[in-house]
C-alpha cells in the first residue's frame, strides 16, 4: 500500500513539475515574441512615435495570459494578489505555474494519505496543507528579499547621496547605485533607471518601485525625492538624514526581534512537541498507535488535532509579529 502511495506521489509530483516547466517555456517564448514585435515596430515608427510603447518593454505582466487562467482569476480574484506577491518575491513564475503547483502538490500529498487510509476525510488535511506550500514559498521568498532590501537600503541611499554633488542629475545617481550597490537594491534601481531611459516619467517609475517593494522606508525615500523635485532643496543632505533615520529604525526592529524571541521559540516547541511525542509513543508501543491510527475515531481525532495545531502555531506567530 505504501509502495503504491509512493509511486502515485512521485508520478503526480513529476507531472506537476513538467507542466510547470512547460508553462514557463511557453510564457518566455511569448514574451520574446512580443518584445521582438515591439522592437520591430519601434524601428519602423521611430522612438519618438510612442514613448509609452517603449516603456512597456520594461513592464512585467504584459504577456497575455491563457484563457483558463483568466477564467480562474475571474472566479477567484485573490489570485491577482498572489501575482503581486510573486513579483515582489522576484520569482519568474506565471499564474499558470502557481496554479499548477498548488493543484499538483495538493493531489500528490492527498493521494499519499488516501491510498493507505482509504479515507477521503483523512486525506483532506495533507492535501490542504500541501496546497499552501507554493503560497508559503512565495511569502518566504518575498519576506527574505524585503529584509535584504531593507537591510541594505541605507547604504544605497548613502551611495546615491554621494553621487549627487558630483553628478547633479538624479538619473546619474540611480545609475551609480545600479552599478555599485548590492542586490536586490542594484536590480531595483537599475530597473528604475532603465524605465526612465525608455521615457517613463520619474514619478511613475518611483511609484512602481514602491509597489514592488512595499516597505515604509522605501515610501519615505520616494516621498522625500518627489517633494524635493517639487519644492527644491539639498537632496544630498536630505538623503543623508534619511539614511540615518532608517538605520535607527532598523536597530529598533532588531531589538524587538530579540524581545519576542522567547515567544517564537515557544511556538516552535509547542508545534513540534505533539509530533515528537507521537513518535515516542509509537516507538514504545507500536501496536497501540497502529490500532489508534486505523480506528475511525483515531483518524478524526488526528485530523482535529492537526487543525488545532496549525491554528495555534499561526496564532502565536501573529502575537509575536509586531508591526512598525
Amino acid at each position: 500500500t505504501w509502495g503504491a502511495a509512493g509511486i502515485a506521489f512521485f508520478a503526480v509530483a513529476l507531472g506537476t513539475i513538467s507542466l510547470s516547466l512547460l508553462f514557463e517555456w511557453m510564457r518566455e517564448t511569448r514574451q520574446r515574441r512580443q518584445v521582438k514585435e515591439q522592437l520591430q515596430r519601434l524601428t519602423v515608427e521611430g522612438l519618438g512615435g510612442d514613448v509609452a510603447d517603449s516603456a512597456t518593454l520594461y513592464r512585467r505582466g504584459n504577456t497575455r495570459e491563457p484563457a483558463w487562467v483568466r477564467a480562474i482569476k475571474d472566479r477567484a480574484p485573490r489570485l491577482r494578489d498572489v501575482d503581486i506577491l510573486i513579483e515582489q518575491a522576484d520569482l519568474r513564475w506565471s499564474s499558470s505555474t502557481y496554479i499548477t503547483l498548488t493543484v499538483g502538490f495538493a493531489l500528490a500529498f492527498g493521494l499519499v494519505a488516501l491510498i493507505p487510509s482509504r479515507s477521503i476525510l483523512l486525506a483532506l488535511l495533507p492535501a490542504a496543507v500541501a496546497a499552501f506550500l507554493p503560497y508559503l514559498y512565495v511569502r518566504r521568498k518575498r519576506a527574505k528579499r524585503l529584509r535584504a532590501f531593507e537591510e541594505h537600503l541605507p547604504q544605497a541611499i548613502d551611495l546615491l547621496g554621494r553621487a549627487l554633488p558630483a553628478r547633479p542629475p538624479f538619473t546619474s545617481g540611480l545609475r551609480m547605485v545600479a552599478e555599485e550597490a548590492s542586490e536586490p537594491e542594484a536590480g531595483e534601481f537599475r530597473r528604475v533607471f532603465e524605465e526612465q531611459r525608455f521615457g517613463m516619467p520619474v514619478e511613475e517609475s518611483l511609484y512602481a518601485l514602491a509597489d514592488r517593494i512595499p516597505l515604509v522606508d522605501v515610501r519615505i525615500f520616494i516621498s522625500a525625492v518627489l517633494i524635493q523635485r517639487e519644492v527644491g532643496g539639498n537632496l544630498a543632505e536630505i538623503l543623508d538624514k534619511l539614511a540615518a533615520i532608517i538605520r535607527a529604525r532598523f536597530t529598533l526592529q532588531r531589538q524587538l526581534r530579540v524581545i519576542t524571541a522567547q515567544g517564537r521559540m515557544s511556538g516552535y516547541i509547542l508545534g513540534a512537541l505533539p509530533i515528537a511525542l507521537g513518535f515516542m509513543v509509537f516507538a514504545l508501543n507500536p501496536e497501540m498507535m497502529i490500532r489508534f491510527v486505523t480506528a475511525d475515531v483515531g483518524r478524526y481525532l488526528m485530523l482535529f488535532a492537526g487543525i488545532m495545531q496549525i491554528l495555534g502555531f499561526l496564532w502565536i506567530r501573529k502575537i509575536v509579529d509586531i508591526k512598525m
